[in-house]
């Protein structure tokens, strides 16, 4: 086994019911999960075991329902065996769970943060006003001419995910426009995302502009461990408090992010959290580069207690 990094999902990756069964059966698990009740004085295990979908999916939310989970596993594989790992990295709002992997910034800070991150994301926006869509089967380089063409409002690439799917975010006119234009120049599909918001695209400069007022408050240190930062996908130098306020209104860039990693010899990935879309976008980057790595993923207790034995069996 060569270097190993750990990943972390973003936005979109929640489900009613995650955590659920971590919760139920792991007891490290458990007090992350009521660390962050806690620290937010709100039942947040309430929302992400019982929903509904529509509370679950409010960004402000969302976002600390996701950073918990994966915290939460992290955890709690922690207490069963000492994992070595090189690297965190994580999707959007993933890199505040890396930042926490990475003993940047403290797990209760984080929720709370994250929670007004997504509060001033919602709020500079209105519902409505901004779309995003997921083009697939475009050459990344045809689709930002096609972006750079259209004129008149606003649309940006918001996301570099895999060879072959990109997403674009902006003004909702100019969004359908370009799906238009993707599908002309040779997309295989243009699917608009069910999101509330034109998110990584520079209508919310202003939520980070608020976001940062709020990271004043907050102390963060350099990783102990290396962090791939999503806004030029290149290690933290610093605490890099910088890096998540422009995040929040530039392209992610988990491609060139993972390509990166995979230039300087990591062939382990471990995806911490709900969901398995890391995983796929990873499989394929590295397939395109022809390189041989092993994927794991951890969302819930069975996925924890086979990669907690397979680690313990030196499978992994």
């Amino acid at each position: 086994m060569g270097k190993v990094a750990l990943v972390f999902p973003g936005q979109g990756a929640q489900y009613v019911g995650m955590a659920k069964d971590l919760y139920e059966n792991n007891e490290v698990a458990k007090n992350v999960i009521d660390e962050a009740c806690s620290a937010l004085n709100i039942d947040l295990k309430k929302l992400m075991f019982e929903g509904s979908e529509e509370e679950l999916s409010k960004t402000e939310n969302t976002q600390p329902a996701m950073v918990t989970h994966s915290v939460a596993v992290l955890k709690a594989i922690q207490s069963k065996i000492d994992l070595k790992y090189d690297a965190c990295l994580g999707l959007s709002l993933g890199e505040y769970s890396a930042l926490v992997a990475a003993d940047a910034i403290d797990f209760k800070d984080t929720v709370c943060l994250v929670k007004k991150r997504g509060k001033f994301m919602q709020e500079t926006v209105p519902t409505g006003v901004g779309a995003m869509a997921a083009i697939l089967g475009l050459d990344r380089e045809i689709l930002g001419s096609v972006v750079k063409d259209i004129q008149g409002g606003i649309v940006e690439v918001a996301n570099y995910n895999s060879p072959g799917q990109v997403v674009i975010s902006g003004e909702n006119e100019k969004i359908e426009e370009a799906m238009v234009k993707c599908k002309e120049a040779g997309a295989k599909r243009a699917v608009k995302l069910n999101v509330s918001g034109p998110f990584h695209s520079s209508m919310l400069r202003e939520a980070g502009v608020k976001l940062a007022s709020e990271l004043d408050k907050v102390n963060m240190t350099k990783p102990k461990v290396d962090v791939v930062a999503n806004v030029n996908a290149d290690y933290y130098e610093n605490e890099g408090k910088d890096l998540l306020i422009k995040q929040v209104s530039s392209s992610v860039l988990w491609e060139d992010s993972i390509e990166r990693l995979l230039n300087d010899g990591y062939d382990t990935f471990i995806e911490m959290g709900p969901g398995k879309t890391l995983k796929a976008f990873i499989k394929k980057i590295a397939s395109n580069k022809k390189a041989s790595v092993n994927i794991y993923n951890i969302d819930g207790i069975d996925s924890l207690n086979e990669f907690v034995q397979d680690y313990g069996n030196g499978e992994i």
